[in-house]
């Protein structure tokens, strides 16, 4: 696990700062993706959960779900073209599974990749650390509390 400023990161993902979406690749070849810790804190309590519909495509850069809070309504964007293979139907039905659980039951959507490529681009390891930290110094957002 890496630990940046008190929030968690699972090592072996790979993370989209800016959108801050987690992106896993299965054994199948298709990737998994969710919202980071930090997206939870940011959204507050999630209200609603709406994904694309398994069968729709994919583009990269575009909505690949839409998120509620209090706080926020707006897209989830993927990181790479593809085909949505699963969705995580547990979270239509209880939306806050993604701020108890980001990183294991708060999973979003599973999807099949146009390229093996998808991926790059974004960072994990070691350049994580440094993404983050460069993120939070640029929108001044805080440590967090434990």
């Amino acid at each position: 696990m890496i630990e940046i400023r008190g929030y968690r990161f699972p090592a072996g993902l790979l993370y989209d700062v800016a959108n801050h979406c987690w992106y896993r690749r299965e054994a199948d070849g298709t990737i998994t993706l969710g919202m980071t810790e930090i997206a939870a804190v940011l959204a507050g309590p999630v209200l609603a959960f709406t994904p694309r519909r398994v069968g729709l495509a994919l583009e990269a850069g575009r909505s690949c779900a839409v998120i509620e809070s209090g706080k926020w309504v707006g897209p989830v964007r993927a990181a790479f073209a593809g085909m949505v293979v699963a969705v995580n139907d547990a979270l239509i039905a209880d939306p806050q599974g993604i701020n108890r659980d980001p990183y294991g039951a708060g999973w979003m959507i599973r999807a099949r990749p146009d390229d093996a490529v998808a991926l790059d681009g974004l960072v994990g390891g070691n350049a994580l650390e440094a993404a983050y930290e460069a993120w939070m110094a640029a929108e001044a957002f805080p440590a967090r509390e434990i």
